[in-house]
């Protein structure tokens, strides 16, 4: 087990560093995962003055290193302060140093076997993670709980959101690694049937209830496997929607937006997080035009 310097320092101080803003409070905690055999930390977004709890919805994110790059404490605190949404305790979960092992999808190694504690890293979530967030700030139950991430973590949000309906009604995937596939493009690779997130939602049935929001960037990525023009995170991106759509999820359930000139980068998932946290959690006004 791996611990950093910093990391030390936070078990030797209480294992926790605290932010305050004018109505949300950012948590920083160390826990220790079982089923990874590591430290994580994890960083909550808790709203003030809840009088409720149970009105409370949780979120969950991957990738939790990437949201103070973001500036998401300021953006949540905003959001709430200003009324547009509903309250939603947010927890970003920072990647360890095994992340290509730990994120994508927890039932299929893809074709060089990446993903082989993603299994892991689900039980995390599900069997510590959640119960520990329902015993610390005893909060009994949630009003919903979703999940969210960035690239791989994306991917590792709607397959974990598809695998377990009955614990996650959102699933939010920024720029998602969906090509995530079981054989390589020079050995027989079919995109039917080989890209592993797309052929569980084939293979899957109707998720009644549960809603879906994805973005890209049209500056992702340059890769264009199939030639036609299109680079592969809008192929794949679109290809899954028409996926889900074939499955009985309704269009008012799903989202998807490109932004033109959107990169493979924080900046932009930063921008789209926004109307993200309204489109999810927001109060019945009418959402803002997208620029």
């Amino acid at each position: 087990m791996f611990i950093t310097g910093g990391q030390v320092l936070q078990l030797i101080f209480g294992a926790m560093q605290m932010t305050e803003l004018s109505v949300i409070v950012v948590e920083r905690k160390l826990i220790y995962s079982t089923a990874l055999r590591r430290y994580v930390t994890v960083e909550f977004y808790l709203p003030k003055n809840i009088s409720n709890p149970s009105e409370l919805s949780l979120l969950l994110i991957n990738d939790g290193q990437d949201l103070p790059k973001m500036q998401f404490g300021n953006m949540l605190n905003e959001l709430l302060e200003a009324n547009k949404i509903l309250p939603v305790l947010c927890v970003g979960i920072y990647a360890g140093a095994k992340r290509m092992l730990e994120y994508g999808t927890a039932n299929v190694l893809d074709f060089k076997s990446r993903g082989s504690r993603a299994a892991a890293y689900s039980s995390f979530i599900i069997d510590k993670l959640i119960p520990y967030i329902h015993s610390e700030y005893c909060i009994e139950s949630f009003l919903n709980c979703s999940v969210a991430g960035f690239s791989l973590g994306g991917l590792t949000a709607i397959d974990m959101a598809w695998n377990h309906p009955e614990k996650f009604s959102i699933a939010g995937v920024f720029s998602g690694s969906l090509w995530w596939r079981t054989k390589d493009l020079d050995d027989g690779y079919d995109e039917e049937t080989d890209r592993i997130m797309h052929r569980q939602v084939k293979e899957g049935n109707s998720r009644p209830g549960q809603r879906f929001y994805f973005t890209t960037g049209s500056l992702d990525e340059t890769a264009d496997r199939n030639g036609n023009g299109i680079i592969d995170s809008i192929d794949d991106t679109t290809d899954l929607v028409k996926n889900l759509k074939d499955q009985g999820i309704p269009d008012k359930d799903i989202v998807y937006i490109n932004y033109e000139d959107g990169k493979h980068d924080v900046e932009t998932w930063g921008r789209a997080m926004p109307h993200f946290l309204q489109w999810g959690w927001g109060r019945k006004e009418k959402l803002p035009i997208l620029i």
